[in-house]
């Protein structure tokens, strides 16, 4: 059975630093990209970044780019998401999920954590 399991969520203020990790279990980990989406309130869940399978290439999206990084321990089987210069905007419950490398479509999914920026 795939698992992921994400932890590390909490209430911040603007400006603080996070680190979500995602631990998985269930799957050959050095196959699969990963990846870390969101979804705010309300909104529809998008892309944050991404690691590929033998750490590679790595993508994210605008909003993030230059706070954020991601990076995964493949003796661990963990991929995390270190954030910083946390922004209101990056409110929103994280989802970890995980690819077959080579494929398009993210498989699996976390069910995610909530983090909270406050002013």
């Amino acid at each position: 059975q795939v698992q992921l399991v994400e932890s590390g969520g909490g209430l911040v203020s603007a400006g603080d630093s996070l680190t979500l990790s995602c631990a998985v279990s269930g799957l050959t980990f050095t196959t699969y990209d990963m990846a870390w989406f969101r979804q705010a309130p309300g909104k529809e869940r998008e892309f944050v970044m991404s690691t590929s399978w033998d750490s590679g290439r790595a993508e994210n999206t605008e909003a993030v780019k230059g706070r954020f990084t991601i990076s995964r321990d493949n003796a661990k089987n963990t991929v995390a998401l270190q954030m910083t210069g946390l922004k209101p905007e990056d409110t929103a419950i994280y989802y970890c999920a995980a690819r077959p490398r080579y494929r398009a479509q993210y498989d699996f999914w976390g069910r995610g954590t909530q983090v909270t920026v406050s002013t």
